[in-house]
């Protein structure tokens, strides 16, 4: 645990137990905000240095665009398009970036794979199964569409 975390931990009791002896709902109300700021913060330590790789068509089909929605830069990336027998490799890409490799022709249907590390040299691979003609990824639309989604 480091120092900010035992820090508040510490303010927080004791904020706590001084809330208790005005009123104990009050105490009650005090410890479970304390108990909530700390799990988030346990939270947040475990999502720090993940990228995460996304790839998709470009509009005409006629290109990959592999897109990093992490929020750590991912290295050694390595993408392969089954069928087509085309791979390529990128150094790195930062987060929130993108990079497009072009194709020689258009492409209806493939299987993209793409393989990962970050920071921390820790190993990803994604699968993609993408298609010109289907539905691109959505991350809005509902698992149950209700009330005419779109």
């Amino acid at each position: 645990m480091d120092n900010k975390t035992r820090i508040l931990l510490v303010a927080g009791l004791l904020i706590t137990i001084i809330a208790f002896f005005i009123n104990i709902y009050a105490g009650g109300i005090v410890l479970i905000i304390l108990a909530t700021l700390v799990m988030s913060l346990f939270i947040m330590k475990d999502s720090v240095s993940l990228p995460d790789i996304v790839a998709e068509f470009t509009d005409d089909a006629k290109g990959i665009v592999i897109r990093n929605s992490g929020n750590d830069t991912a290295f050694d990336i390595h993408v392969a398009l089954i069928p087509e027998n085309i791979e390529y490799d990128l150094e790195s890409l930062e987060p929130d970036a993108s990079s497009v490799h072009p194709l020689e022709k258009m492409i209806c249907s493939v299987k993209v794979v793409v393989t990962f590390r970050n920071t921390k040299q820790q190993a990803f691979s994604r699968t993609y199964p993408l298609s010109s003609t289907g539905d691109n990824f959505d991350p809005l639309k509902p698992m149950i569409p209700v009330f005419k989604w779109k």
